[in-house]
């Protein structure tokens, strides 16, 4: 990355940046004009006219002492002596209580006061064990076994831990917010393996979300072992439980910490400076000095206490939330729950209605005072926008809402390719815990690529290549333990088979003896035995996608080939020999376990009168599904409306890239398997597609692709229908790509995507804005024409600016188009990985127009 000095020399003058400021307002969209020609309600002073005499309005207004919240432990509202509000003052909480306060009030850093996750646990055992510090063994292999210090951080969001060769600060942390799930005893594959020499009560595995590695430990004691695993789960629930706002306080405490170079509660001008750069925001020199005298009341050149907080309070305002609420709380500076109400409905909010704005204020006010009298403040309003029901995904989607009682074919249902795999195709391990990130990523579909193992045992790898190979056996028990832990909807087990009789013989005996009555091995229904069933009528069950025998062979089996589309897409690559070579029996223990997914090859599609076959599969790859979408069209949706189809990626991407999954969904392909390994825009489109119906792994497909005799074409999907107008607002503590670089900030911009029928694709970005990376600002509307919204996902990217290579990404969120609230939201940013980026938004205004 170049300097700012230099990169802005470099700039094309067709994309002008927009210069870093601490704070101005945006021009926000007008909502719809009242009915009452515009006259605000009077809010407080209506109240005291309504018999509530005993309400001081002076405890609220504007120019009182402040009423806050401690940011350490939020402790009822305090007035803090001498500090009167600024405009936009109610945007941050108090920075400390009395009880928290230091000697002369100073502020005390986290050392001294744990920060807000700590709040309640200060005085748990666990916990506090964990902020000693303990000897972990962690484990590698059988010859890799080192002892090494693990130490809970005080602000109780970080783990650091000791490395034999000193690395940057942050390669010696791990986040409580990136563990996946905390297992105890030999519960990975690590441990089962290289664990032997540890009892089982003193070791666990630590597993993150995205591509990091297991972290398998084992304690000195089994009491130890279990300190961290109580522990680590108290700071997880304590985690999941704050608010945005507090996760907001959190962050920025931590940073005050790491500021404070020389501890002494104290910040001078170099420590804001160093402040500034950490929190991502290159400000001018003069600028920054002139808000730091503003600050400077003892004139010392030193901030502390109350001063810290109002330069805080400063950094953090949040103009165009200020203009949102004073439109409609008027000249009394707070919302009444008619006020409220009068917002919901202008953001379009279904169900608005009197009683739920008074529940809004129940829920996110702050102020005892205010909430007794059905008054939300502006710190409150704040709590709500930030929360779930103010982010841009309707919360009524996050659970499980669609009819689960369709036939499986009506669903789009989460797919993973080579799912035992964790890197490439080529030479990448293979490894149980692959399957295991799956299922937890919400993967109802994974894949088994069976050979010929040792000992009559068949093992599971990428055939003819140097990845490492695992038992099969091995992997039906991670389907058996964890498959239907987070969603309870059926998983089917794609089997590629190279193996002979006998050891297909064993894989069908471990699949009947390991899930037991987890697998089905008859039809539901013996009057309809070539209907597909409904999720609901598959709750926790495990269907097996393979060959089956025709009725009419003898039980010795047929030659029948058992590689998937593959070998018919890429003939030129593999010759009629090798062809014959990989042709295997199939053995009658295995064909019977093929019940509604009986793998069979789609060379042509079928005339419309011949009668669907349900129960029937197609495995085709990326290359001849993009073909029969180009020339079946049409009859390519209607065969997907009655029979899944299952894509996967060409063979020749070596380095498990993957494809873009939507052209398949707009055809209506219910299997689209993906490499889970491997992250980028394609799996963003398939963690959006799934986010929804409570992330259970299968979502039901628009009607237009579940009905038998329907005209829907994506590629001729008609006139545009609906208008998606989006203006891009502000973004919030974006975080910093190298945290090992002070100086580097980064200079945003945000892109919209649309995926859809190609006819509504499209992609629409931003300016940059110079330098600030805290709190840009962009005041610039993208406007799309869709075609078919039901297919639509939306996805938002924010990206480093660089003119001489490609921009950096920063974070992105993709959702359903049709999941997508209007009115003024928050989009919650995650990382390349899919982890949460907390606190970093987007704050936007959404729109809607459909004719």
């Amino acid at each position: 990355m170049l300097c700012g000095r230099w990169r802005s020399r470099g700039r094309p003058p067709e994309e002008p940046p927009v210069l870093a400021q601490v704070a101005a307002p945006v021009a926000l969209p007008s909502p719809p004009a009242s009915q009452d020609g515009g006259a605000k309600r009077p809010g407080l002073r209506a109240l005291k006219k309504m018999g509530h005499p005993e309400f001081d309005l002076a405890t609220l207004s504007p120019q009182s002492p402040r009423l806050s919240l401690c940011l350490q432990c939020s402790t009822p509202p305090l007035i803090l002596p001498g500090s009167r509000a600024l405009s936009g003052q109610n945007l941050l909480p108090s920075l400390v209580c009395t009880h928290h306060q230091g000697p002369q009030g100073k502020w005390t850093l986290p050392m001294a006061c744990p920060g807000r996750l700590l709040q309640g646990l200060t005085e748990d055992e666990d916990v506090q064990a964990m902020l000693r510090g303990s000897r972990l063994c962690k484990i590698r292999s059988r010859t890799w076994q080192k002892e090494r210090l693990y130490r809970l951080q005080e602000d109780g969001l970080s783990v650091w831990f000791q490395r034999r060769i000193p690395r940057a600060p942050s390669q010696h942390i791990f986040f409580v917010q990136h563990i996946e799930a905390v297992r105890e005893g030999h519960q990975s594959e690590g441990l089962r393996r290289f664990g032997g020499a540890f009892e089982p009560a003193r070791c666990l595995t630590i597993a993150f979300k995205g591509s990091r590695k297991n972290l398998d430990l084992a304690a000195p004691t089994a009491e130890e072992a279990q300190r961290w695993v109580r522990g680590l789960a108290k700071l997880r629930m304590r985690l999941d439980a704050m608010s945005q706002r507090e996760r907001l306080d959190h962050w920025i405490h931590s940073y005050l910490h790491r500021a404070d170079s020389n501890q002494d509660s104290k910040m001078s001008f170099k420590e804001i400076k160093s402040l500034l750069r950490m929190v991502n925001v290159d400000m001018n020199d003069m600028y920054a000095y002139r808000l730091f005298k503003e600050c400077d009341h003892s004139n010392n050149e030193r901030l502390e206490g109350t001063e810290i907080e109002e330069f805080l309070r400063r950094l953090l305002k949040r103009p165009e939330l200020e203009d949102i609420f004073h439109r409609y709380s008027g000249e009394d500076h707070v919302l009444s729950a008619p006020e409220l109400l009068e917002f919901l409905e202008d953001q379009g909010e279904d169900g608005a209605t009197l009683a739920r704005a008074q529940q809004l204020i129940h829920t996110y006010e702050l102020n005892e005072t205010a909430k007794q009298h059905e008054l939300m403040t502006l710190d409150g309003f704040m709590m709500y926008l930030l929360s779930p029901e103010g982010a841009a995904l309707d919360p009524a989607h996050k659970c499980v809402f669609q009819d689960m009682d369709q036939p499986l074919a009506h669903y789009f249902i989460s797919s993973s390719h080579n799912t035992y795999l964790t890197d490439s195709q080529i030479g990448g391990p293979s490894s149980t815990e692959a399957y295991v990130r799956a299922f937890a990523q919400g993967c109802r579909c994974v894949e088994l690529d069976c050979w010929e193992g040792p000992g009559g045992e068949p093992v599971i790898y990428h055939g003819h290549t140097l990845t490492s190979k695992i038992f099969f056996r091995d992997v039906i028990q991670a389907v058996r333990d964890h498959a239907f832990m987070l969603s309870p909807y059926p998983v089917i087990l794609s089997l590629e088979n190279h193996c002979g009789l006998e050891q297909q013989a064993a894989m069908a005996r471990h699949l009947r003896t390991i899930l037991g009555d987890m697998l089905v091995t008859q039809v539901l229904d013996s009057h309809n035995p070539e209907e597909l069933p409904s999720p609901e009528q598959l709750k926790g069950r495990v269907l097996v996608k393979g060959k089956k025998l025709p009725a009419a062979r003898d039980e010795d089996g047929g030659i029948l080939s058992d590689r998937e589309e593959e070998e018919e897409e890429e003939e030129e690559e593999v010759g009629a020999a090798e062809q014959k070579r990989r042709a295997k029996q199939i053995s009658p223990e295995l064909s019977a376990l093929a019940v509604y997914c009986c793998a069979t090859r789609l060379r042509t599609l079928r005339p419309a009168p011949t009668p669907p076959q349900p129960c029937q599969v197609s495995s085709l790859s990326e290359r001849k599904a993009k073909k029969l979408i180009r020339e079946a069209g049409n009859s390519f949706v209607r065969h997907n409306a009655q029979q899944l189809t299952r894509v996967y990626p060409l063979g020749l991407r070596m380095n498990s890239a993957n494809y873009s999954p939507q052209e398949m969904w707009n055809s209506g392909c219910q299997l689209v398997a993906l490499n889970f390994q491997t992250p980028g825009y394609e799996m963003d489109l398939n963690a959006g597609r799934f986010l929804i119906n409570g992330q259970c792994g299968y979502v039901l497909k628009p009607a237009c692709l579940r009905q038998p005799d329907t005209t829907f074409d994506p590629e001729s999907p008609g006139p545009p229908r609906t208008t998606l107008t989006i203006q891009v607002l502000t973004a919030q503590q974006l975080p910093k790509l190298n945290a090992e670089k002070p100086n580097s900030i980064v200079d945003p911009l945000v892109r919209i995507e649309i995926h859809g029928v190609p006819a509504d694709c499209a992609r629409k970005e931003t300016n940059y804005v110079l330098n600030n990376g805290f709190n840009p600002r962009w005041g610039q509307t993208l406007q799309f024409q869709l075609r078919a919204p039901e297919l639509v996902l939306v996805r938002f990217v924010v990206e480093d600016y660089d003119s001489t290579s490609p921009n950096d990404f920063v974070g992105q969120f993709t959702l359903p188009f049709n999941s997508l609230k209007q009115g003024f939201r928050h989009i919650h940013l995650l990382s390349k990985d899919g982890a949460s980026l907390s606190p970093a938004t987007l704050f936007v205004h959404i729109c809607i127009q459909r004719f």
